[in-house]
């Protein structure tokens, strides 16, 4: 199948992607724009996989607030080398993440900085909620555990949902970033201020 200048010039917009990239997943896709799209997904994920060891000490401390200096975020995002650290695609993926933050109120980076402590008490809270539903003895295990799974969609900032493209979570989209940029990124770190929430 012949691959149009205007399908890659679509798929490039979409992703970023080079030209003999987007051509070459359109070409396995035979045609097929989404199809293309997955194909270049999968490709960035393998991509950034391989440079997740990579040490990341650079980058970008992004500071965003939001409706009217209601909602502050502070959130620290490193890279592998200044140049990258400088350049606009590092700094919006930043500001991205700043904006996730404000918007989805996350607790956690990654699954792992989730305290045991944490999962056990959220599961025990969602045997009680199932418990006094009078739900099925038989299926607490699994309603309980469907529970849980929520909350770390929900609490845990890499499992969350893009704001802006609700079909990958954080995540993924620093993986694409990764594939994109070239480098290592790491989301170190993060606070987020709510005007009038309570002080601990």
């Amino acid at each position: 199948m012949a691959i149009s200048t205007a399908q890659i010039k679509e798929l490039r917009e979409l992703t970023g992607a080079g030209i003999m990239e987007c051509r070459k997943a359109l070409e396995n896709a035979d045609g097929d724009l989404q199809k293309a799209l997955d194909y270049l997904r999968e490709r960035a994920m393998a991509t950034a996989m391989k440079r997740a060891d990579r040490s990341a000490s650079e980058g970008v401390v992004e500071l965003y607030s939001h409706g009217n200096g209601r909602v502050g975020v502070m959130v620290e995002v490193n890279c592998e080398t200044d140049f990258v650290g400088r350049s606009e695609a590092f700094r919006t993926f930043a500001h991205e993440i700043a904006l996730q933050i404000a918007a989805s109120d996350p607790v956690y980076i990654k699954l792992e900085d989730v305290p045991e402590a944490v999962i056990e008490r959220e599961r025990e809270s969602a045997r009680n909620r199932a418990r006094a539903e009078d739900r099925p003895e038989a299926q607490l295990d699994q309603i309980v555990e469907g529970q849980l799974e929520k909350f770390k969609d929900e609490a845990v900032l890499l499992r969350q949902p893009y704001i802006r493209d609700e079909s990958i979570t954080i995540e993924q989209l620093l993986l694409q970033n990764i594939a994109a940029i070239g480098e290592n990124l790491v989301i170190r770190r993060f606070a987020r201020w709510e005007l009038g929430e309570e002080i601990e």
